[in-house]
């Protein structure tokens, strides 16, 4: 999988850390404050949306009476401690960012997700030191399935898109790698199992946690 490659490009939210249960509850309560309960479509709707996509299509559907800076920092301010106390790296993560690192392999994230919320993790799990680089979506004209983020990434890794390997856990990411001329990998992530059909039939790899991956790699 890893042959000719030079970089690594990771999503974040339920690919590299195991956080996806946490933008459920959080979805739930914010909703909840306006008289909402969840769609059941809520997540497949706004799958792959940056930050402020997901504000704007928040603020058209129900109706919201806030503007989207104050949608946004609400959220914020709602996902921040849990990044910082409750959310862990997937497992295998860790080992397999080392192993990158030992090896001379540049790696980047590109996510949908608010920088300050991006920060918050990325310090509290201590990562920082193995990434060259990580964008936002919102840096981005158009966010997940769109090919911009990962294009923006390996042009800031200084690799070609055929070099680079995606690593995701949604669909609309999958096609925004594999749009973007990259290998794709498939991660398992309880939120997004009952897609694991779709998701398979899209990547060009899959896998259930990033320790199977490095007993291939390191066998």
């Amino acid at each position: 999988m890893m042959k000719n490659k030079k970089a690594v490009i990771f999503d974040l939210d339920g690919t590299l850390v195991d956080s996806m249960w946490m933008w459920k509850a959080i979805d739930i309560e914010f909703l909840g404050r306006y008289g909402y309960e969840l769609p059941e479509n809520l997540q497949r709707e706004i799958e792959g949306m940056s930050f402020t996509e997901t504000a704007v299509y928040f603020k058209d559907r129900f109706s919201l009476p806030l503007s989207l800076d104050e949608i946004k920092q609400i959220w914020t301010q709602m996902s921040i401690d849990k990044y910082r106390h409750q959310v862990s790296l997937k497992p295998g993560a860790r080992e397999f960012l080392e192993f990158l690192k030992t090896h001379g392999i540049k790696a980047g994230i590109a996510t949908s997700n608010g920088r300050e919320m991006v920060d918050a993790v990325i310090e509290s799990l201590k990562i920082s030191s193995y990434f060259q680089v990580v964008t936002t979506a919102c840096e981005v004209a158009a966010g997940k399935p769109a090919p911009d983020i990962y294009l923006k990434v390996a042009g800031h890794l200084k690799t070609e898109p055929e070099r680079c390997m995606v690593f995701e856990d949604i669909p609309a990411g999958i096609l925004a790698g594999k749009r973007a001329g990259m290998t794709v990998c498939a991660v398992d992530d309880e939120f997004s199992r009952d897609l694991r059909e779709e998701k398979c039939s899209l990547a060009d790899y899959f896998i259930n946690d990033y320790y199977e991956l490095l007993n291939g790699v390191m066998a």
